[in-house]
């Protein structure tokens, strides 16, 4: 007999708060798992749902369940699935539900369908709390940085790879996208140059970026650049809406290598000359086998060598499926910083 799930619905476009009520408890089939969910991140695409429906996302059909990152434990397994998990494990997942339109694929509720391809083993050390950080963060940092249309960087590996002279540029270190970035472009053997608040700056130096600047002093431009003299470049990465000028601008002055941004955001029409730019989404690792190479092989491997942590640090905003939308009005208010928000369940 199939257990009883209930969900965080948006019963229709643009509807608050979030209704909390029964959901269908869905099977999973081919290369799916269910997971009883113990942990829910929330995401500023999350709000941004909410707040612009049709604005941002014109295919979405209502009622849905939103959210994409949770942690939890294996409770059923689709037959594709079935050599690589088994029920009690202990894991954390990107959910689909943005991509697939079905409200069983999005992450607030208790029971949530995952694909196996973009789902990661958490090691017992690791709590589901601080798991829950890492599904989007991940995807949308390794769509920019590997994707055959935007870096097209060598792909990480743990033990890291052997360091060569190329250096990214991430722009806003200290963000869920860019802790992640700063993390993968060293472990596949890259120097990085990140920019951060100055209270952030040890904290992107433990990610592994080799130097931290201020994004709000009003010479970061020529500092980077000047930092990237006698280096070659591998690109940049361009997160938050404001980044993609002030990193098409560095990019630009830069002699060697490569002059390609992956922003976060939709890059200017104005771009200097010889840069080129590609807004990056982080469902573009769902369609390749990089999704399972980062969830299934580097995230995995990652945490059991410690080369890879989960960053930036949960928050907990709350308990229960009833704490979410109170959490995304936190999250939409803004202020945060090195931080992302968790409801436990």
């Amino acid at each position: 007999m199939a257990p009883t799930n209930r969900a965080a619905w948006t019963t229709a476009e643009k509807a608050y708060p979030l209704e909390v009520k029964e959901a269908e408890y869905t099977h999973p089939v081919d290369n799916e798992i269910v997971v009883k969910v113990h942990a829910i991140a929330l995401n500023p695409v999350d709000f941004a749902r909410q707040a612009m429906g049709s604005r941002l996302f014109p295919w979405t059909k209502y009622p849905t369940v939103f959210g994409t990152d949770v942690a939890g434990e294996v409770v059923e397994i689709g037959s594709q699935a079935a050599g690589k998990y088994k029920i009690g494990d202990r894991v954390v997942g990107l959910g689909n539900g943005l991509e697939s339109n079905r409200p069983s694929d999005g992450a607030f509720q208790e029971y949530v369908v995952l694909r196996g391809d973009l789902t990661a083993h958490i090691p017992d050390n690791v709590s589901y709390e601080k798991a829950a950080v890492i599904p989007l963060g991940v995807a949308t940092a390794a769509s920019g940085l590997f994707t055959d249309d935007q870096l097209k960087l060598d792909l990480p590996t743990s033990p890291a790879k052997p360091t060569k002279n190329e250096w990214v540029l991430v722009w806003s270190g200290a963000s869920s996208v860019g802790s992640n970035a700063i993390q993968l472009a060293v472990a596949a053997g890259y120097h990085v140059i990140t920019t951060c608040s100055p209270k952030n700056f040890d904290f992107v130096k433990s990610l592994g970026a080799e130097y931290a600047f201020d994004y709000n002093r009003p010479t970061v431009v020529s500092d980077i650049v000047e930092i990237f003299k006698g280096k070659k470049s591998a690109g940049a990465y361009a997160i938050g809406f404001t980044a993609a000028k002030p990193v098409s601008d560095i990019i630009s002055q830069i002699t060697e290598g490569s002059k390609h941004v992956a922003a976060s955001n939709m890059p200017p029409s104005d771009l200097p000359e010889g840069v080129t730019s590609k807004m990056v989404f982080g469902s573009a690792l769902k369609n390749s086998p990089l999704g399972a190479h980062i969830f299934n092989d580097f995230v995995v491997k990652g945490l059991v060598n410690r080369n890879y942590r989960t960053a930036p640090e949960p928050q907990i905003v709350g308990q229960g499926l009833e704490s979410i939308q109170q959490g995304l009005d936190t999250l939409k208010a803004g202020g945060l910083s090195a931080t992302k928000l968790v409801v436990t369940l």
